[in-house]
This record gives structure tokens, C-alpha cells and sequence, in this order.
């Protein structure tokens, strides 16, 4: 039996073009309506997703920044429990070798993060690695952004936190995501699942993976598992 629903934003709940899958949200306000938790979980910021958690129609919680960022439903506390001074430090060695270079870094909405930071696929992710590999971070690409965080951070950790504010456990959820910062979610969640477009490593890390890609995968897993919902 299965109490929850923790899912992936991009290239889970959205299309190839990155926008948002509507049979994806038709299948989270099914659940929703049938008492379901559904908590949305992405490398965004967490006023993001709390516009976006109102838009589709969930009850609030959610985890951001990689696991860097959770709260549980809408009037619960903002959680932070990244170390966002590792990852400005970790920046400023960057910046230090890219200006010289003629490269600027393009920083996706730093004044909106509180833990992590998150800067656009413009300079190789591997010499990124190098470059701060002196530093206490790690560097996550997602396929849509390369995100600075403080080590022992990811969305497995969160879920741990968060499912302990809802009175749940972490077997207590169904978990699906795409990309490797997805993987400690679903090794963490009761039961893990993916998609056909996923990254090969997240699908080595989960109990199934659909047979279609991004939107459409994401339904037909959540339809494979729906008893494991209704059956509470």
C-alpha cells in the first residue's frame, strides 16, 4: 500500500519541449481527489514550486533545490538544509576561470536560492568537476542546468525529512524521476520508478520503467501503481 506520490518535474511530468504534460496532470489531480499526497520535487526554486504546486493542484509540499529545500504542504516551515557558503565559494574559483577565459557564467535566479546554485549548461559539466573538485560541493548536471550543492544533499535526503514532517515514511512513497539527481529519491522511496526517456543510470535504479517517454511514461506508471494508491 502506497500513501504518496513524489515526482520529478522536467522530462517527467513535462513533454520533449519542456512544457507540462497535461494527461501528467490530469493523473496528480486524480490522485489528489482521492486523498493521495502528492509532492512535487525538482532542482528549481521553491517559490517555483510553490506556484506550481497551486497550478496543478497539490497540497503544497514540496522539494526544491535538489533536495537542498523541502516544506511540507503550504503552511508548513521553509526547511533549508543545504550549505549554500560551499557553493559560493565554489562559484567565485569558476569565475575566477572562466572571466579570464572571456566566460560568464549565467546564474539561473540566484537572489530565489537558499541553498544551492544553478547556472546554465554553457561550460562543460566534467571541467566544472575539476575545476572545484578542492571544494566541499557537488556538481549535479540535470540536462537542463548545472547545479553547485553542499555534499550528502539530494532528493533521497529530503524525502527522508519531509516524509518525518508528514507523519509518513520514506516506504510510504511511490517515487518517479529521469535524471540522476533523481536516483537517491528512488532508492529511498517504498517503491521507484522511471521512465523510457530516462538517463540509462536511473533506470538501473528502479523497480520499472515504462515502456513510453517523458509525460506519457509518467502516466502509464502511475496507472501501473494506482491499486497500490486506491487500496489504502
Amino acid at each position: 500500500m502506497l500513501k504518496a506520490l513524489l515526482t520529478d518535474i522536467d522530462g517527467t511530468i513535462t513533454d520533449p519541449s519542456r512544457r507540462i504534460h497535461t494527461g501528467a496532470i490530469e493523473t496528480i489531480r486524480y490522485l489528489v481527489d482521492r486523498g493521495v499526497v502528492v509532492v512535487l520535487a525538482s532542482g528549481n526554486t521553491s517559490c517555483f514550486m510553490e506556484a506550481l504546486c497551486k497550478m496543478i493542484g497539490t497540497q503544497g509540499s514540496f522539494i526544491a533545490e535538489n533536495g537542498g529545500v523541502f516544506r511540507a504542504g503550504y503552511t508548513g516551515p521553509l526547511r533549508i538544509t543545504g550549505d549554500q557558503s560551499v557553493c559560493r565559494k565554489a562559484l567565485e574559483t569558476l569565475q575566477a576561470y572562466y572571466r579570464p577565459r572571456g566566460k560568464e557564467l549565467d546564474l539561473f535566479s540566484p537572489t530565489y536560492r537558499f541553498a544551492d546554485l544553478a547556472f546554465a549548461r554553457t561550460v562543460p559539466a566534467v571541467e566544472v568537476k575539476e575545476i572545484v573538485k578542492n571544494h566541499p560541493v557537488q556538481v549535479i548536471d540535470t540536462g537542463y542546468a548545472i547545479h553547485l550543492q553542499s555534499l550528502g544533499i539530494n532528493k533521497g535526503t529530503a524525502l527522508v525529512n519531509l516524509a518525518h514532517e508528514m507523519n509518513l515514511a520514506p516506504a510510504d512513497f511511490l517515487a518517479i524521476g529521469d535524471s540522476v539527481n533523481d536516483i537517491q529519491m528512488l532508492k529511498t522511496a517504498g517503491v521507484g520508478i522511471t521512465i523510457a526517456s530516462a538517463h540509462p543510470d536511473t533506470k538501473a535504479a528502479a523497480e520499472y520503467v515504462a515502456k513510453k517517454e517523458y509525460g506519457d511514461g509518467f502516466v502509464e506508471g502511475i496507472k501501473k501503481y494506482s491499486s497500490y494508491f486506491l487500496a489504502r
